[in-house]
């Protein structure tokens, strides 16, 4: 034992590591629905672990943390940029209106108790549950002018106080929202019927629009028939068979034609006649229900072995961006082409007729393999599957943004900046933002966006935890139970008070509401509880362009809550 605490204390590398390995296997512990959560779990494993006095050289956290700050402001810049100057302005005021309420309750909670900085910023991120303010208030106060012992004393007691808020944040702002937020707004039940009214008012697209893109996350099937309907008793072409099959929202495409025992090129002139056989695409359940329609299905491999391709596309033409759903179906390149789903900073969106797409957007599109070629460039650029990511873009981002974070103007002596962690967020804004502009450059696949969100922030949180370890427990006795039952009102009273902000004065439809204030408080867990509690996923309507604003501003809050405490 003795050689293994030695070890890990000439090598603290080490001790991160297991930090990291057992505080993401808590992580993923639950208790029915209960969970600590990863970052939660690291930042208690690391203060575990940091019981055994393991000195961490200062510059590694601080490398991982702009790293997790740079994947954040990439992942969400276009749609932070996009809602500043389009429809989404109206959410933006709201995300400002909340991101100000969670800053005002916690200063007036912190004055009023008598917190310390260090206190102020743990009760700040815990209650609002963004870890990123402790990295960001760190750098911050490390700039006033104060004695060394008394800075080391608030960064000490910043981790306890989070801890202390950090779960009542996560799980009470999901029970807030999902289960209190619709009888606030009206009753569960009044809110599932609007929600339900609004889901059926987006729908409504032209007479020709394809129920595939009515529905999210419907997969397209290709299946064969054989051609014995009465309708073809006369000999029909593709175009009048198109026409013939569609109806109630159906549209299925002839993708494959096979005539006298020989698969023949498909042209919208070609006759298709009784004893042949064709392949058609569309909506899963409607092909499976054709063979009234259309003749008995037949499992012919050579038919059905043909070249048919999935393909994420993100939107950047100006010929889509801002047009709805139904509207980029009826564009000609279209034909034939599908939609599987769409998604909009990594979260899932409703396709629905009436949804309107925006720059940034990932559209997944399936079809021939020809048709889905035609049809990407037109919508903008093919994300095709790789494992490179444009290290150049992140290294020179983080490098300018944090430059620029460093520069400081001075207010009665106090110095004001960004810091260099606030500068690498407002960088991957920045290049997020023109990367969706030019995506011929700086692209991060979205595997390695996950892995430097997750282990930036992990790995900084795990140093956390370690170096504040020895002083962990006489921290948590000075903060006592009281800290906990701030962090409730904290967490609870800007979230009761947005809902009612977004109902009486924004006029927000109660899902968009709910999904509004997830948003601005950046829980995804909340948003995926709301729509298990609606049954829809309407809510994610309002949660991309809130959380790219609120993941902006309560990270800055960082360096704001220092201000006002000093």
């Amino acid at each position: 034992m003795n050689w293994i605490v030695e070890t890990l204390r000439n090598n603290p590398s080490l001790a991160v590591f297991l930090t990291i390995g057992i505080g993401f296997l808590v992580g993923q512990l639950k208790y029915k629905s209960f969970s600590l959560g990863t970052v939660t779990s690291v930042l208690l494993v690391g203060v575990a672990v940091g019981q055994l006095d393991i000195p961490i050289p200062g510059p590694l956290k601080d490398v991982f943390f702009l790293l997790f700050l740079f994947s954040i402001g990439y992942s969400v810049g276009p749609q932070f940029f996009s809602a500043l100057r389009g429809d989404g302005i109206k959410q933006v005021v709201f995300a400002v209106v909340v991101c100000v309420l969670c800053l005002l309750v916690t200063w007036g909670v912190a004055e009023m108790m008598g917190y310390s900085i260090g206190e102020s910023l743990g009760l700040l991120a815990g209650a609002q549950t963004m870890s990123a303010i402790i990295g960001v208030g760190t750098d911050t106060l490390n700039t006033l002018s104060v004695s060394e012992e008394t800075k080391q004393a608030w960064i000490a007691v910043m981790p306890v106080c989070y801890a202390v808020t950090y779960v009542f944040g996560t799980i009470g702002s999901a029970y807030i929202l999902a289960n209190l937020g619709p009888v606030l707004l009206g009753g569960l039940k009044k809110v599932k019927a609007e929600t339900a009214e609004l889901e059926k008012k987006l729908n409504q697209g032209s007479a020709n629009s394809d129920p595939n893109y009515l529905k999210a996350l419907r997969p397209v099937a290709f299946r064969a028939y054989k051609v014995d309907a009465d309708f073809f008793n006369e000999p029909k072409t593709v175009t009048e068979i198109e026409q013939y099959l569609e109806g109630e929202g159906r549209r299925l495409f002839v993708e494959r034609v096979r005539i006298d025992g020989k698969i023949v090129e498909v042209t919208p002139d070609l006759k298709i006649s009784k004893g042949d056989e064709i392949v058609l695409s569309g909506r899963r359940e409607f092909i499976i229900g054709d063979e009234q329609w259309v003749g008995s299905e037949v499992m012919d491999s050579e038919l059905l072995d043909f070249p048919a391709e999935q393909l994420d596309v993100t939107v950047a033409s100006k010929a889509v961006a801002g047009k709805t759903v139904d509207q980029l179906r009826s564009m000609k390149f279209m034909y034939g082409v599908s939609i599987k789903s769409i998604t909009r900073g990594g979260v899932a969106m409703p396709v629905l007729a009436q949804f309107k797409l925006q720059r940034g957007d990932i559209i997944t599109i399936i079809g021939l393999a020809r048709e889905v070629n035609d049809a990407a460039p037109q919508i903008g650029y093919a994300d095709r599957k790789s494992t490179k990511s444009d290290l150049v873009f992140v290294g020179l981002g983080i490098f300018i943004g944090g430059l620029l974070g460093a520069m400081a103007i001075h207010i009665g002596g106090v110095p004001i900046s960004l810091s260099t962690s606030g500068g690498a967020l407002i960088a991957g804004l920045v290049f997020g933002w023109l990367r969706s502009k030019h995506p011929t450059f700086g692209r991060i696949p979205s595997p390695a966006v996950w892995l430097m969100d997750n282990l930036g922030l992990n790995m900084f949180i795990a140093v956390i935890g370690i170096t504040s370890g020895p002083s962990f427990v006489s921290g948590l006795k000075e903060v006592g139970p009281m800290m906990f039952l701030m962090g409730v009102i904290c967490t609870s009273v800007p979230l009761i008070l947005s809902m009612i902000i977004g109902k009486k004065i924004f006029k927000f439809p109660a899902a968009i509401n709910l999904g509004c204030c997830a948003g601005s408080r950046t829980t995804t867990a909340s948003l995926g509880a709301i729509q298990d509690s609606l049954g829809s996923t309407i809510p994610a309507m309002g949660y991309t362009v809130t959380y790219a604003i609120g993941n902006t501003l309560l990270i800055l809050w960082g360096v704001v809550i220092v201000l006002l405490m000093s």
